[in-house]
């Protein structure tokens, strides 16, 4: 038990190792400031003076602020990730899947998350950056991203989604599903795409609140449009001992629990991580000037977490 504590300490403590590390390589940004673009954009702006930034200089603005959207996302998604995923592969209830969840499975899924974020948010906007560079329209962008990131990223994601689950780990469940997953992030990029224009226009939103509600809104439509795609991964996904039927799979109330609680956890998550991000690039900033005062707060929430997973 003693050796078992000593170990999970000893993550949590490499875990904040690279949080120091990250937030040490973060810009300060104020919480909406100037520097902000549409969703899931990263931008770094120059002054009107100034030369404009190169091709490089941007797509590193990039991944540095994707790297803090992703420590935010992984707090949320340590929580929503497991409930989603058991909605759509065990095809449980709201309720079934809930009741399984932990403070010890969502602590220690965390472990997951936040590397597995500063591997897949830095490398999705990097995608977006470059990509904005080019000619192609906003959907035809998301088609690309789509099939881009899920190409590149498919093993990391596939390893999160069996740690959620509890689920044995091998180096071929790591590539499964890459027809069903590549199509439901190409429908998906270019969803996001299309929605976030026609939303954006029709809607005008000038607020940090107001922007962040109409993200959240194209999240949910575009979690909803990519839905047959993310039904077809979770049928493929299901353990080949308890593998359902595909007419029992497709039931419409499993399809309509699924896509309709998964898609509203996801549209409030990424809603709610653009509204807080901001707030976390000020306190990232603040603790890169003071390291003594950082490196104190991840010392108490380690003493923390040690003392709520005992």
């Amino acid at each position: 038990m003693a050796r078992s504590a000593q170990h999970g300490s000893g993550r949590v403590l490499l875990v904040a190792a690279v949080v120091i590390c990250a937030l040490h390589g973060l810009p300060g940004l104020s919480p909406f400031g100037g520097a902000r673009s549409a969703p899931g954009v990263a931008m770094v702006d120059a002054g009107e003076d100034a030369a404009a930034p190169s091709f490089v200089t941007k797509v590193v603005g990039a991944a540095a602020q994707g790297a803090t959207a992703a420590t935010v996302a992984a707090i949320l998604s340590a929580v929503t990730e497991p409930i989603v995923n058991r909605l759509l592969v065990k095809r449980m209830t709201f309720s079934q899947a809930y009741s399984e969840i932990t403070f010890k499975l969502v602590s220690n899924f965390f472990l997951t998350t936040f590397p597995t974020n500063m591997l897949k948010f830095p490398v999705f906007e990097m995608i977006n950056m470059a990509l904005s560079f080019t000619t192609l329209s906003g959907g035809m962008r998301g088609i690309v991203n789509g099939w881009l990131f899920c190409t590149i990223m498919l093993p990391v994601t596939n390893y999160r989604f069996r740690k959620s689950m509890g689920w044995e780990i091998n180096p071929a469940a790591l590539y499964q599903a890459y027809v069903p997953t590549v199509t439901r992030d190409i429908v998906y990029g270019w969803a996001r795409g299309f929605v976030g224009g026609a939303l954006n226009s029709a809607m005008a939103p000038e607020t940090p609140v107001a922007k962040a509600a109409v993200f959240g809104l194209v999240v949910l439509a575009a979690c909803i449009i990519s839905s047959p795609g993310n039904e077809w991964r979770g049928f493929t996904l299901q353990p080949k001992d308890r593998k359902l039927p595909f007419a029992e799979y497709f039931k419409p109330v499993n399809y309509v629990r699924s896509t309709g609680v998964g898609a509203t956890i996801m549209g409030i998550a990424l809603m709610v991580g653009m509204l807080v991000t901001p707030y976390a690039e000020m306190l990232f900033a603040y603790l890169k000037e003071h390291m003594a005062v950082g490196i104190g707060a991840l010392v108490a929430v380690v003493l923390i977490f040690r003392a709520l997973t005992k």
